[in-house]
């Protein structure tokens, strides 16, 4: 079974790796394949040029070879890259596949990778093709002209790559950041690099419109010079059309003689003459040369040029060519070569992708800084509502307007709605468990009540049945001689002393009646009023006595403060906390008899502190930790947990106030509420 789940995190692991790879072979292919057939137009390859056969005579490796190498380069150190990168989002997913427990430290470490690599892949394919681009274009080309030209397609296209791969990326680090969530619900912003979203729209969108600009103003010089190219043809063609040398005539000095009579366009231009087999090559400007691309390219595609020929590869000088054959049947070749490059409508072209690019970005700029600035408004106002901490149907997100902010305001106030019904529910559902808890408290009141009462009240049975007794005899002795003044004041002392004693029953059993209505209210009506901590203390000890009583516990009441020390609050609820206390205090000795519990008051820094202190089992760890946070017993199914939960949250509410604890087990609890007194 181990052995299918690894087999099976490994697939999950490998597949997950492939469709990286995937994406970083097919973005790099894309790259050499934009590169292959854009390049020849923007740079104004001669025609044909890009024939296999043709290359191979002039250069080492074709052109196709030369890209397949790049591409093979450009795959295998940003494969290289990728997977360092990669690394630790490769570790935190194999243990994610295999279900092994991964660190908080860890997630925060992948969810800060998963932002941050996409930035950093476009760094490197930014590098990596530009790197590659400029090296191949020294190792390609020759003129400075055309090496910038080049230049700036490679950085143009390498950018719009790499926003690819970036947002390629982005897509696939998007499942793995959900991910961590499964497995931790822990959260916090400010993880990786923070780019603005009007930052980040102008940083995807910019490459793509350099490019057109770049592309087509570059095509359209191209364009442009190739016509001016075909112009200048056009001029010398007429003039040896017309002065086409007859084969008898055919020879080195009388071609020079006839090309020295066709007046030249430009001082630049001059011509040349190509004797039978290349033997000899003559050129009218000493510094004048004929390339073997020259050659070459004319055996290969004169017919199809129509006489043009062209220097080499990304250089703007063209030949116009014509053939002559002589007596002994051997072709001669001969015309003018001249330069096409127009530096001022290359400035022309880049100026004008300077102004437009300027323009775009301000454009772009200010629409990007508007979405932004309606984002930023719709987020400060959920911040004001989740500071102001009310959850409340009037305090509601404006819709200012149709379209996805609008939506985020609309479903953002359904929502609001729906807490709002879900936190009525949950008081409901408090108010439910609160009057659960209170009844459950009386229940063990109501036991308490009786024997509390049994007591006071025979008491008093007794003393109506002395007064009575002492009423017969005080009636007998009327009228008669042998009873003394005396004795009449002796029968009515009597009499007092029973009814004083009927009073402090009475008294007693109204304190009992008293109490016990207090703790009857619904826990949701609370009644704030001043009292002394006598008052707290002497209900306490009514409604505790017989509970206590009955599980053989002790009571030590110790008050280190004054006994009249007012406090202000809901006493009912003040006496249910510290009932609840005692009570878990007497079920933390498991029935053993014969203990005791300290219930201490005393005033410290301005607070009035209540401990309610026992010696018996402790709190386990768990228990501990989750104090206070949630509904927790240790009683099993005989709990709800409910207890000292609310009983925290009556402090907190009630008196503004706070409950700590210490426990240790084995050796006891002190839970202490702390009142500030006013």
């Amino acid at each position: 079974m181990k052995k299918k789940t690894k087999d099976n995190t490994t697939k999950k692991l490998t597949n997950f790796k492939l469709k990286f790879l995937l994406m970083v072979l097919l973005v790099d292919a894309i790259t050499v394949i934009l590169l292959y057939f854009i390049m020849p137009l923007v740079q104004n390859f001669p025609p044909f040029s890009e024939n296999i056969a043709f290359q191979s005579q002039l250069e080492e490796l074709t052109h196709i070879e030369q890209y397949i190498i790049a591409y093979i380069l450009c795959i295998s150190v940003h494969t290289l890259s990728f997977f360092l990168l990669m690394r630790k989002i490769f570790a935190y997913l194999k243990k994610y596949y295999n279900n092994e427990k991964i660190s908080y430290n860890e997630i925060l470490q992948v969810r800060k990778d998963c932002i941050n690599i996409p930035y950093k892949v476009f760094a490197v394919q930014m590098a990596l093709i530009i790197g590659i681009g400029i090296l191949f274009n020294f190792i390609m080309l020759v003129s400075a002209f055309t090496i910038m030209r080049f230049t700036l397609m490679i950085i143009v296209i390498a950018s719009i790559i790499s926003v690819i791969l970036l947002i390629g990326t982005q897509k696939m680090l998007y499942k793995v950041n959900i991910s961590t969530y499964e497995v931790c619900k822990k959260y916090k912003k400010n993880i990786g690099y923070r780019i603005t979203n009007s930052k980040n729209l102008l940083f995807q969108m910019i490459p793509f419109i350099l490019v057109i600009l770049i592309v087509i103003s570059l095509i359209g010089y191209s364009k442009a010079v190739q016509q001016e190219g075909f112009a200048i043809g056009n001029y010398y063609r007429a003039y040896l059309e017309i002065n086409k040398a007859s084969p008898d005539e055919v020879s080195m000095d009388y071609l020079k003689n006839l090309l020295d009579k066709v007046p030249l366009q430009s001082e630049s231009h001059y011509y040349f003459i190509i004797s039978p087999n290349d033997e000899e090559i003559y050129t009218s400007n000493p510094d004048g040369s004929i390339s073997d691309f020259v050659l070459k390219y004319r055996d290969f595609f004169y017919e199809e040029s129509n006489g043009i020929l062209y220097e080499t590869y990304g250089v703007d000088e063209q030949l116009y060519t014509i053939d002559v054959t002589d007596s002994n049947g051997q072709t001669w070749y001969y015309g003018f070569k001249y330069p096409v490059v127009d530096f001022d409508l290359f400035l022309y072209y880049f100026e004008l992708i300077i102004v437009v690019l300027i323009a775009y970005t301000i454009l772009l700029s200010v629409w990007s800084h508007n979405i932004s600035n309606n984002l930023i408004k719709t987020t400060e106002r959920l911040k004001d509502i989740l500071e102001d901490e009310n959850v409340d149907n009037d305090n509601i997100l404006p819709i200012v307007s149709n379209d996805e902010f609008g939506d985020l305001s609309y479903y953002y106030n359904k929502i609001q709605e729906l807490t709002v019904r879900n936190i009525e529910k949950i008081h409901e559902n408090q108010n439910m468990l609160m009057e659960s808890e209170r009844l459950a408290s009386l229940g063990q009141l109501i036991g308490g009540i009786a024997h509390n009462l049994k007591t006071p009240i025979m008491s008093t049975s007794g003393a109506i049945e002395a007064l009575s007794d002492l009423i017969k005899e005080y009636d007998l002795s009327i009228d008669d001689p042998e009873v003394t003044s005396k004795d009449h004041h002796d029968i009515a002392k009597d009499m007092n002393e029973w009814i004083a004693k009927m009073k402090e029953y009475i008294s007693y059993m109204s304190d009992i009646i008293t109490v016990v209505k207090g703790q009857a209210v619904t826990l949701s009506e609370t009644e704030n009023v001043n009292f002394d901590i006598e008052e707290l203390l002497k209900r306490v000890d009514i409604l505790m006595k017989h509970e206590l009583k009955n599980a053989l516990i002790y009571l030590n009441i110790s008050v280190k403060a004054d006994e009249h020390k007012l406090i202000h609050g809901d006493v009912n609820s003040l006496v249910q906390v510290i009932n609840n206390m005692i009570s878990n205090s007497i079920q933390a000795y498991n029935g053993k008899t014969e203990q005791t519990i300290d219930l201490i008051v005393e005033e410290k820094d301005n607070n009035l502190c209540i401990s309610v202190r026992d010696y018996g089992c402790g709190l386990p760890k768990k228990v501990k930790d989750k104090l206070f946070k949630e509904m927790i017993t240790t009683k099993g199914k005989n709990g709800t947990g409910l207890g000292l939960y609310m009983s925290y949250s009556t402090i907190r509410a009630h008196f503004n106030g706070n409950i700590t604890f210490e426990s240790e087990e084995g050796k006891g609890t002190t839970f202490t509420i702390i009142l500030p007194l006013q």
